[in-house]
């Protein structure tokens, strides 16, 4: 009787597992239906635990207003922290303002800097990660913390294993990201465990203005569409 229950409970996962597809397959439609339909977008990204006032969380509000000043949306998870100053810095210049919201036990709201019709949500991590590369046409990463740096290293990996296209990566902040840069270079370069030119897919600024810069003479040589 057991050994029957214990199958009929795998069963029921695994039939369970099969129709999850349906549920990814709708939030991958609706995902590349809206995303398509918004023009060149960079993607910031942060801590959704900074506050409003704190000096990264202003930072990002500049970043954001100067880079739809410069004719860029802005893409961001959608909630709290950085993510926030993103999307209201977007939408006190007036720019194109999208968020990629996932539903969380803890820390994910709505901001409501979103522009209405640009707020999408995702209960699938890997669904909203595909609509972050596929539709930036540059990262910029504030400080944050796991999901900042798994944001950060699956677009580092797909560049340099060329899955996509190259793009802009600019880290703002040198105080909160040397250190990470000179373990990647002492260690992993060091040991070989990557090339001396991977350390060029990444740039460090610390002020708005730097960042604008570098995705503004990244896309003088290169075509400013979204990265089908």
């Amino acid at each position: 009787m057991r050994k029957e229950q214990h199958h009929k409970g795998w069963n029921e996962i695994k039939t369970n597992d099969s129709w999850a597809i349906f549920k990814i397959m709708g939030e991958f439609v609706t995902g590349f239906e809206k995303m398509s339909q918004i023009g060149p977008c960079v993607s910031i990204f942060g801590s959704a635990r900074t506050k409003e006032g704190d000096r990264y969380y202003e930072l990002a509000v500049e970043v954001a207003k100067k880079l739809a000043n410069s004719g860029y949306g802005v893409i961001t998870g959608g909630g709290p922290g950085i993510m926030e100053a993103g999307n209201k810095g977007a939408h006190a210049a007036g720019g194109t303002s999208v968020g990629l919201n996932i539903d969380l036990p803890f820390e994910q709201h709505d901001n409501p800097f979103i522009d209405s019709d640009k707020s999408l949500d995702f209960d699938y991590f890997f669904v909203r990660k595909v609509m972050f590369v596929k539709y930036s046409q540059g990262f910029v990463v504030m400080p944050g913390g796991f999901g900042t740096l798994d944001e950060l290293f699956e677009a580092i990996t797909l560049i340099q294993t060329k899955k996509i296209g190259t793009f802009p990566i600019v880290l703002v902040g040198t105080k909160f990201w040397e250190g990470l840069l000179d373990w990647v270079k002492d260690t992993l370069l060091g040991a070989k465990n990557i090339s001396p030119g991977d350390m060029d897919l990444i740039q460090l600024v610390d002020t708005a203005d730097e960042v604008v810069e570098i995705i503004d003479a990244f896309y003088k040589g290169h075509e400013l569409s979204p990265n089908f």
